[in-house]
């Protein structure tokens, strides 16, 4: 009797499914005409760039293009954190305007209109290493030509395999195409049996699920795989978690790049609304409550960094 298996290939098509419900442009590498020495998506990266820059000289943008390209020296963390300080505050770009010279902010990403981002998912996306060696990872998530999201993929109906092999085969990739991952806002891995996320600093026990949709309610047991893909990949989340929960530690020897649990998410959104509301009332925000060992400290910092940015001079 024949049997059934649920391939890596079959597992893409239906990661893919998922992000076209969210109106991702779905492509295959094949249909992108590119030098895979570069891993960005330089056409989608250049129409985007200019269109959410309108009001900048063409030289501006073009600048901009450029540095994204030849990121400074520096280990991949170090690159990475360059390009994370761009992706979530802007880039800043000099040129000559009435005779001075003037700086100003070229945004890599619009955060307060979702609609006018680019949004595109490419399965096999091929890049060549500075070595030589290509590598082909199973799905790459990019918005506005960027690759932000890496995905790693392993069947679940073979016992051999899980989402550790996944994990060391994203490792294996920041070895040999470390390029890819100097614009990594996160990466994703699973198995069907468990979905979960991490940054390029995370060790496999830091990798998490994502265990809700929408806030609304919790997969309290192991979540179905498709979860985190909804949870995480809407694009209006997406750019949340991209801009608002993502932070790099000092540690020794290097920074650690740490992104919030779906947990801490959910939490300090709570609470940024409910001490808005309170400015407007009667100065009562309640409690923020976790668990001991649930990360207070980071879901802290989260919340402080969006209250100044919602509140623009608040006072602690």
């Amino acid at each position: 009797m024949a049997v059934n298996y649920f391939t890596e290939n079959h597992f893409e098509k239906a990661v893919l499914e998922v992000l076209q419900e969210y109106d991702y442009d779905v492509l295959s590498s094949g249909e992108v005409t590119r030098d895979y020495r570069n891993p960005l998506y330089v056409d989608a990266l250049e129409e985007s760039l200019f269109r959410l820059n309108r009001g900048l000289p063409v030289e501006a943008v073009e600048e901009a293009i450029r540095r994204l390209q030849s990121l400074d020296a520096g280990t991949l963390v170090q690159k990475n954190k360059q390009f994370t300080e761009w992706l979530q505050n802007g880039m800043e770009v000099s040129f000559e305007e009435g005779g001075e010279t003037v700086t100003r902010l070229v945004k890599l990403v619009d955060y307060d209109n979702v609609g006018n981002n680019s949004f595109t998912v490419i399965n096999q996306w091929t890049v060549q290493g500075a070595t030589g060696v290509i590598k082909r990872p199973d799905i790459v998530v990019f918005v506005n030509g960027l690759p932000l999201v890496v995905v790693e993929l392993k069947s679940g109906s073979r016992d051999e395999v899980s989402t550790t092999d996944a994990y060391l085969q994203l490792r294996n990739y920041m070895q040999v195409i470390p390029e890819l991952f100097w614009y990594n806002g996160f990466c994703i891995i699973s198995d069907m049996t468990r979905s979960m996320a991490g940054t390029i600093s995370s060790r496999e026990s830091r990798f998490m699920e994502w265990r809700t949709v929408d806030g609304s309610y919790e997969e309290t047991a192991i979540a179905t795989w498709d979860t985190l893909f909804h949870g995480m990949l809407e694009p209006g989340r997406l750019l949340d978690i991209l801009c608002n929960f993502i932070l790099f530690m000092r540690e020794t020897p290097e920074d650690i790049k740490i992104l919030a649990a779906y947990h801490q998410y959910y939490a300090v959104k709570k609470a940024v609304e409910a001490t808005v509301r309170a400015t407007e009332t009667d100065g009562r925000a309640g409690v923020f409550w976790h668990t001991q060992g649930s990360g207070k400290s980071l879901s802290m910092v989260f919340y402080t960094k969006q209250l100044q940015e919602r509140l623009k001079s608040p006072t602690f």
